[in-house]
């Protein structure tokens, strides 16, 4: 069956990287960082050179003689109970020595509460330095943000000095304007291809349909049509294929609210016929999903997976179950089916185009291969992604998540 997709495969959405520290963030910390470490060392240096002078302010300071003297301090008071001149001295070089630790200390508590109010706004400048610097690269994000959705006409058009951003931004939409120019390339040419290859197998079609028409033609005449017919008809769907993947390949520019049960209900009409041909049981319930996209997209996921479903299920006894609901803001569709047992290992091939169930590119008469590519191609133009895993006893369970914002 050309089947869905494993758990782990290389084309998921890879799971969000852990949260760091933004630029500007890093920026702010670096700053800030630089200008506490320097007034570390600024207060480092200020401290002992101010110790050292005041260690040498009253470093001679002594009296070694004279008659009948009195002495008399706010600051020392002990200083006036001195009985010999040895003992004024010595409580002089104690009053010194305090007050010398007192202004040291008192100069250590005023810088470092000026040191950390300092910090505080430099740490607030560089925050504000960080975003004037890096405001060039936020433009730059939001005009790549734009391009992913294709919206190739954005540019960033950045004014300033002729400085490193500038260069960047300037490199970024030269290089809009080449991508620009290839999509345009791309879309004519799709435009052209639909046009010149449906036009031949049309015509091929119709004279084919002309001469099986005919009730006098040979037996193997009839039956040379009739191939040819099938033929023809693999041939149309093939380009169909080709050309809606080509058209899916990218995000959405427009779009619209679309229900998926109702666009799965769409598809399960589409399938009914094929399914009762083939003694398929269709079933499941369908709650309202409602996504942002295009319908058209939408239902041939929704088909795709149906019909392969179908297509590729047991003998007899066979069904297909079709579910869509919301949950956690998505949108879910789920298709699972009885079917072939599918190994792990070859799920992740089955969304490559003309890949099937162990088989590389040789022909088949259920599909032309693109199916689940299609599939794949149209969720992730949707923002959307595609897990199969398979089911016990074989058969698959394919589901299709989308955001409903």
């Amino acid at each position: 069956m050309n089947h869905d997709l494993s758990p782990v495969r290389s084309w998921q959405r890879p799971e969000p990287p852990r949260r760091r520290p933004t630029i500007r963030m890093r920026l702010t910390l670096l700053y800030g960082g630089m200008f506490l470490i320097a007034g570390i060392v600024l207060l480092t240096i200020i401290y002992l050179l101010a110790a050292e002078a005041l260690r040498n302010s009253g470093a001679a300071l002594s009296v070694s003689g004279g008659y009948d003297l009195r002495f008399s301090s706010d600051v020392c008071p002990a200083i006036g109970e001195a009985q010999s001149v040895s003992e004024f001295n010595s409580i002089l070089a104690t009053c010194l020595n305090d007050q010398r630790a007192a202004a040291l200390n008192s100069l250590f508590n005023r810088s470092l509460m000026a040191l950390m109010a300092l910090t505080v706004l430099a740490f607030a400048f560089g925050y504000a330095l960080a975003g004037r610097v890096l405001a060039p690269l936020g433009r730059i994000t939001r005009a790549a943000r734009q391009v992913a959705g294709t919206d190739l006409s954005r540019r960033i058009e950045l004014e300033g000095p002729e400085d490193e951003l500038k260069e960047l931004a300037d490199t970024f939409d030269d290089m809009l304007d080449r991508l620009e120019r290839a999509f345009t390339a791309q879309q004519r040419f799709v435009g052209n291809a639909s046009h010149e290859l449906r036009t031949p197998l049309a015509i091929n079609r119709t004279l084919v349909e002309v001469h099986l028409s005919d009730p006098g033609a040979p037996m193997e005449l009839q039956q040379l049509g009739k191939t040819l017919l099938a033929t023809n008809e693999r041939s149309e769907q093939l380009v169909e294929g080709l050309l809606l993947l080509a058209r899916s390949d990218n995000q959405l520019v427009e779009r619209k609210p679309v229900d998926l049960a109702e666009v799965a209900s769409q598809a399960i009409d589409q399938a009914r016929s094929e399914a009762e041909e083939r003694g398929i049981e269709i079933r499941g319930e369908r709650a309202a999903a409602v996504v942002q996209g295009s319908g058209v997209l939408l239902e041939r996921i929704a088909l795709n997976l149906v019909q392969n479903a179908i297509r590729y299920n047991v003998p007899e006894g066979g069904w297909v179950e079709v579910t869509t609901e919301a949950q956690h803001g998505q949108a879910v569709l789920v298709v699972s089916n009885t079917g072939p047992v599918v190994p792990a290992y070859e799920i992740e091939n089955l969304f490559e185009p003309f890949r099937r169930l162990r088989t590389e590119r040789t022909g088949s008469d259920k599909g032309v291969g693109l199916g689940l590519s299609i599939v794949r191609s149209v969720a992730r133009a949707h923002g959307g992604t595609v897990i199969a895993t398979p089911r016990d006893g074989g058969g698959l369970d394919v589901q299709v998540k989308l955001s409903m914002q």
